[in-house]
């Protein structure tokens, strides 16, 4: 019989992991893909769009696109898991496996801060468009980019979106009239590489931009106009731009698989504690970061474990940690991070200076992918 094996989620985990079971076993085995959207969207392309640089329906790569021997995508809603027998129940049938591999991501827990879902946030797709509509009606006041917990996708996105938002007031020529304000609950906008920070803070400071590290909005009151810090202070608004706080969707919850809110893993092998049961990407608690460049980490090391598996022998597949992020400064230059959080004796992170050509590299980045997951050029 043909080994199944059940993926929940088709983000960048479920995507590579079912790219590289394919490629390794074809059609010798069943391997099931559950995602409740029609498209993948990458994460960077959501600042793209709130700032009206691409349009939504030229980032969205449809799933349909993803045809892959031995696998099977299905466009469902996953309603229940059970991760003792392996087995998965949706809104339109039920599922067994021999392996389960948990890949739904992180979910915007917009209630967990008082007053956010009258204001704005822009991690969500839908975030993101709503503000691309209002930002052009804006011509003065104060901008606030805040953060309201930790730890959330893509550490440098808040940041990006701060240096984003500086050339956008420019090109309208209204940043004069506009203040702009970042806060974040880290100690500094990338803590694993003090070069990167550096280079931010900089940035901020010649486009005075105010950045307050340590502290999250812990609610907000939207008719005065302020956002109320876990340190008792304020800081007044006229735009929000929140950055929710992040959990484990609700079915992984409901299925007992997470504590404080996040789903314990074996950080170099992935698995949960259940038997032949893994977690990859944002919802599962490896101490990375939560984005896409570390969860095709994820998704190579257990590839690696279930090919050995079904074929009977070769190695245990090990996350290395290691991963890439790209960060947008402005003026069309683009900085990256390398950065290794399984070094010893602290995580490194090794940064490049922003640069033009460095944005042909991102480029890359992401028609390599379109490339090997959906075919697409």
């Amino acid at each position: 019989m043909k080994s199944r094996i059940l993926i929940l989620g088709a983000g960048f985990g479920g995507l590579e992991l079912s790219t590289r079971l394919s490629e390794n076993l074809g059609d010798s085995i069943e391997v099931t893909l559950i995602d409740k959207s029609d498209a993948f969207v990458f994460g960077y392309s959501k600042l793209d769009v709130m700032f009206g640089k691409d349009l939504l329906e030229n980032v969205q790569l449809p799933y349909a696109r993803f045809l892959k021997p031995g696998v099977t995508l299905k466009k469902e809603t996953i309603t229940h898991i059970d991760p003792v027998n392996r087995r998965v129940t949706t809104d339109a049938g039920n599922y067994a496996a021999d392996y389960l591999v948990v890949a739904l991501g992180a979910d915007y827990d917009i209630a967990a801060t008082p007053g956010l879902r009258d204001a704005n946030e822009f991690y969500s797709v839908a975030g993101a468009a709503k503000l691309r509509d209002i930002l052009p009606t804006i011509d003065k006041g104060r901008f606030l980019i805040g953060v309201c917990g930790a730890p959330f996708k893509c550490p440098p996105a808040p940041s990006e979106a701060a240096l984003m938002l500086h050339d956008f007031l420019i090109q309208r020529g209204v940043r004069d009239s506009c203040e702009i304000a970042f806060t974040i609950p880290l100690s500094a906008p990338v803590p694993p590489s003090p070069d990167t920070s550096r280079a931010l803070l900089v940035a901020f400071a010649e486009r005075n931009i105010r950045f307050r590290a340590q502290t999250r909005i812990a609610s907000i009151e939207n008719a005065r106009g302020v956002a109320l810090m876990e340190d008792g202070s304020e800081e007044p608004f006229d735009l929000l731009l929140g950055v929710p706080k992040h959990r484990v969707p609700d079915v992984v919850i409901d299925s007992g698989m997470s504590e404080s809110g996040w789903i314990p893993v074996n950080p170099r092998t992935l698995e949960t504690r259940y038997e032949n049961v893994y977690a990859i990407g944002d919802g599962a608690a490896t101490g990375t970061p939560k984005a896409g460049y570390f969860a095709e980490g994820e998704a190579a090391a257990v590839a690696e474990t279930l090919i050995a598996r079904i074929k009977g022998g070769g190695e245990t597949g090990i996350y290395a940690g290691r991963g890439t992020c790209y960060i947008e400064f402005g003026g069309d230059k683009i900085g990256r991070v390398v950065v290794d959080f399984f070094a010893e004796p602290h995580p490194t992170g090794t940064y490049h200076e922003p640069s033009v050509d460095l944005r042909v590299h991102k480029k890359e980045f992401g028609a390599s992918r379109r490339a090997r997951w959906f075919g697409m050029s």
